[in-house]
């Protein structure tokens, strides 16, 4: 064997033990690590800011909320609506374990129970858990690797978050399918605690906002409701922009704009 071949066989096989030796970083990633990534990567590390708007859909009838949210960390959340005209200004506002809504129109301040966490948003089928964010998918649940499935093309990995004991959720278990790629949730299934499906989410039309590449429209899709689904639509999304905690005030939440 000529010097030539030797060193490109030599090469050869430092390149395969190199390959052997390092795993891929999806191999690397646990199921609560991809979780923790794809929450991260649409809510944000530490504060976020969005611009959205919410189609409520019904057999005869519907009609389109528009909002924006601030966030910071998972304690804190600011939601003001912007349109229609007749629901402008009202806003919702959570601190820790504590959420209010205000009401411009009457002039009322109202503390939201825990027990309303499960009802519906503005009328919609997304809850008031959903918009204020009480629980967290990371810290809440407990998770684990149930395979590959394809969606929209795209191959993803699936998910299966169980609620921890002690955590005081609304969801008993969520399915969820990652992009493997992007770590986005292209698809996720609700349960409740005796096991039913509750609601089926897609996200779809994948853009690029803020440097992120995110589902720009959400479908909300009741499993028992013939005829109903809540489509979100983001038309902004700003991430890990400065906010301090005195943001979120129940001052503010009656003069925000």
């Amino acid at each position: 064997m000529t010097t030539k071949w030797k060193m490109l066989l030599t090469a050869m096989q430092a390149a395969v033990l190199v390959l052997v030796s390092i795993p891929s970083l999806a191999q690397q990633l646990t199921a609560t690590d991809i979780v923790r990534k794809a929450d991260e990567k649409f809510n944000g590390e530490m504060s976020g800011y969005s611009v959205m708007s919410m189609t409520i859909v019904r057999p005869t009838w519907e009609r389109t909320i528009e909002f924006k949210s601030w966030s910071l960390e998972d304690d804190y959340a600011l939601t003001l609506i912007t349109a229609p005209a007749r629901e402008k200004g009202q806003t919702f506002l959570k601190r820790g374990n504590e959420m209010w809504s205000w009401n411009p129109t009457i002039s009322r301040l109202i503390k939201l129970p825990p027990s309303m966490m499960s009802q519906g948003w503005m009328g919609s089928d997304y809850t008031n858990d959903d918009i204020l964010r009480e629980s967290s998918v990371v810290n809440d649940y407990t998770h684990s690797m149930e395979g590959d499935e394809e969606i929209d093309g795209r191959l993803c990995h699936k998910i299966t978050l169980m609620a921890k004991e002690d955590a005081d959720i609304l969801w008993d278990r969520q399915v969820w399918w990652v992009d493997k790629k992007e770590f986005i949730v292209l698809r996720a299934e609700l349960y409740d605690e005796d096991g039913y499906l509750v609601r089926t989410e897609r996200g779809t039309d994948l853009k690029t906002m803020d440097g992120r590449f995110i589902p720009s429209t959400i479908e909300l899709v009741p499993a028992e409701v013939d005829g109903h689904k809540t489509v979100l639509k983001i038309m902004e999304m700003k991430f890990n922009i400065s906010l301090e905690e005195s943001f979120f005030s129940q001052q503010n939440m009656k003069t925000i704009r």
